[in-house]
């Protein structure tokens, strides 16, 4: 079964403003939710974020700058909601 991907306005906003190759890690990071959910261990970094509910983050390019995705999950409805997509420095976490 396939989960639903989502952006909010200013992650979707974020998204648009990345380089296009941290843009293309991003799809592919969104078709990987899609197809398997949300736990991604595969990808660099991954975690589960400690003490903040059922939110996720990982990689999409590591050394300077380091790119992330922080993506919540809502599990009832089987969707996930991408928060922030941007540098590691003003990540919300």
């Amino acid at each position: 079964m396939t989960w639903d991907v989502r952006f909010t306005k200013k992650a979707e906003k974020q998204a648009k403003a990345l380089p296009e190759g941290i843009r293309e890690r991003l799809m592919a990071l969104v078709q990987a939710l899609i197809l398997t959910g949300p736990a991604q261990p595969l990808m660099p970094n991954y975690s589960k974020l400690a003490g903040k509910g059922d939110r996720h983050h990982c990689h999409l390019k590591k050394g300077q700058p380091t790119y992330v995705a922080v993506w919540q999950t809502l599990k009832k409805a089987k969707e996930v909601v991408m928060t922030y997509v941007g540098t590691h420095e003003k990540a919300p976490y």
